[in-house]
């Protein structure tokens, strides 16, 4: 595969992958362990910020 549609490719999954992943995040964050506690809330937002990153990883090695 040449490295330019590889590239295209990638940026193409990442963009979905950030989308799916906001998406998600924010359907889970409407649950109500999340609202218990202030402390949580921003504790569950701070992983959920920066997992994706952990997912994208992968993607961007292979790009």
């Amino acid at each position: 595969m040449p490295m330019r549609l590889r590239k295209l490719l990638g940026a193409i999954m990442l963009i979905v992958l950030v989308i799916t992943w906001a998406l998600l995040a924010m359907a889970l964050a409407q649950s109500a362990v999340v609202k218990a506690s202030g402390t949580i809330e921003v504790i569950y937002y701070v992983v959920a910020g920066l997992a994706w990153v952990l997912l994208a990883m992968p993607l961007i090695r292979w790009m």
